[in-house]
């Protein structure tokens, strides 16, 4: 069994640990628990043998008896919260936890010691190397089902040469690019553009759209903000020649498509182990800033109220030549 219950880029992430059990260890079945609205992040992974879903209004109680009647012989817990904790004790079978490094994240952020380097995925995997498995170097996993798949045909003949996909959600609001620097950002692509992001995105978006017709009118701009699902929107991002992202699930899930990303850091940071994983990249964050990171998740808005993680980057056709960094 292994346990990991949000989010969607933290699930993506252990899609490598997924695959490891399943293919190096003989006859087993790999079980996958995770809340039900996360359900759809791994219903298509060939790797996983069953996934349990917590409902919204369960009790742990509840969710932890029916997976006992699994007679699990290992839990790799993925997770390591007070709830996966309870978990593992009401199944009473042999388990481990990766490190998740509270002290260490604590530390960077607040008085900027360096982390140790080693990305998260190196770190789940030590969860599962009690069973004998190990990295296999091949990469995130993410799987779009053949009917959810969107084909270049579906987008403007334009793209049909080549476009970038720019994510502009975020969890937080201080992980993603204001309205006007993605106009700033998107003016330097200089080529058609597919903005992706949920129903929360969508005002932004067309606002940014507004801006981009009226100062380009020959460019080719489309967004599936609150359009495109989760899968729709990948395999979009599988068409891209380009992805442009916050530090978010699409960054994890363009790095599972073996996709060339330019990854935008704002009060995160890529030394909090969770830059994209195995793909080609180059990180775009401001180096100055002495307050950065202030979180190893994000916040409403900037403690400092200047915001300058995001309102001082500048990018450059320069910068965004991944085959020149990695």
């Amino acid at each position: 069994m292994i346990l990991r219950f949000s989010s969607i880029g933290d699930i993506v992430l252990t899609t490598p640990v997924v695959r490891a059990l399943k293919t190096q260890i003989s006859n087993v079945e790999v079980h996958y628990a995770t809340k039900q609205q996360f359900v759809g992040v791994l219903e298509h992974n060939p790797h996983i043998t069953r996934l349990h879903a917590l409902q919204k209004n369960q009790s742990l109680s509840s969710f932890a008896h029916t997976l006992k009647q699994e007679r699990f012989d290992f839990v790799v817990d993925l997770h390591n919260n007070l709830r996966t904790r309870l978990i593992k004790w009401r199944l009473g079978v042999k388990s481990a936890a990766f490190p998740k490094l509270n002290l260490a994240k604590w530390l960077y952020v607040h008085f900027k010691k360096p982390m140790p380097v080693q990305h998260i995925v190196e770190r789940y995997m030590q969860a599962a190397s009690p069973l004998g498995a190990v990295l296999d170097n091949d990469g995130l996993d993410f799987f779009i089902p053949a009917a959810q798949r969107l084909a270049i045909t579906d987008l403007p003949p334009s793209f049909a040469s080549g476009f970038v996909a720019f994510a502009i959600g975020g969890q937080h609001a201080t992980k993603r690019l204001p309205a006007n620097k993605i106009i700033e950002f998107a003016l330097v692509l200089n080529q058609p553009i597919a903005f992706l992001g949920g129903p929360e995105d969508k005002p932004i978006a067309e606002e940014v759209l507004m801006a981009l017709r009226a100062h380009n009118s020959s460019q080719t701009y489309i967004h599936g903000c609150g359009v495109w699902n989760l899968n729709q929107s990948a395999s979009v991002l599988d068409l891209a020649t380009l992805v442009l992202t916050h530090d978010t699930a699409m960054m994890h899930i363009a790095a599972a498509l073996n996709k060339k990303i330019v990854a935008v850091w704002g009060n995160t940071s890529p030394e909090l182990g969770m830059y994209p994983y195995k793909a080609t990249h180059v990180n775009v964050q401001n180096m100055q800033l002495s307050c950065r990171p202030c979180s190893k998740i994000g916040f409403k808005a900037c403690p400092k109220k200047h915001f300058k993680c995001m309102q001082d980057l500048h990018i450059t056709p320069q910068i965004i030549d991944v085959n020149q960094s990695e």
